[in-house]
């Protein structure tokens, strides 16, 4: 079954998002918070708002904010290369489900070591959000893919049509923004992308 995770994108308000996100998540496995330029305070309340909406804890994943996600007793974080090691977070936080953002076989590898539970491997596609930034493509997703044991989530520029080429590779699951966030029917997008790993 495929993991589909939907991550906010750091220009909705945070109470846009959670309003939109909160109904539709029957149909998601994970909701990120992922607020680079926001407060603590304001990714607390993004993340308790959730919850409020009735977003279950255990799919709430917050990003870098590892501090936030204890204090809700959210079930995941997700790390990105300026955070926190991996082990370091899995040695004081060891109920937290933690996953790591990373761009090479190499970082892969070294989250896995560390003790990451999945990794997100990206951008697989052209991307609006680094659009200066060459693709890595789905020979590099299938190669990792084939190359660790740890789940494998892609992420970038994924539209429903690229869903199956993406399952094809192995992968465990895919992470979106655009395709869902500035889709005119946030939920119609939601189930073109389930549809599309099942096709």
């Amino acid at each position: 079954m495929m993991e589909l995770h939907v991550m906010s994108n750091g220009k909705w308000a945070l109470p846009d998002f959670v309003s939109m996100i909160s109904p539709l998540h029957p149909h998601v496995s994970h909701v990120h918070i992922r607020e680079k330029r926001r407060s603590a305070r304001e990714i607390y309340d993004g993340v308790k708002g959730l919850k409020q909406g009735g977003v279950p804890g255990e799919k709430i994943i917050v990003n870098d904010r590892v501090d936030v996600a204890e204090s809700l007793g959210v079930r995941g974080v997700q790390l990105a290369y300026h955070s926190l090691d991996v082990a370091e977070v899995r040695k004081h936080f060891p109920r937290l489900r933690i996953g790591k953002s990373v761009h090479s076989r190499e970082e892969a590898k070294q989250a896995e070591e560390a003790g990451a539970d999945y990794i997100v491997f990206g951008h697989v596609f052209s991307s609006t959000s680094k659009p200066d930034l060459p693709p890595k493509g789905l020979k590099a997703l299938q190669d990792l893919v084939d190359d660790i044991a740890l789940p494998v989530i892609a992420i970038g520029g994924i539209t429903p049509d690229k869903v199956s080429s993406v399952r094809e590779t192995g992968a465990a699951g895919i992470a979106v923004m655009s395709g869902v966030l500035e889709a005119e029917n946030p939920r119609k997008a939601l189930l073109e992308y389930k549809k599309g790993w099942e096709i």
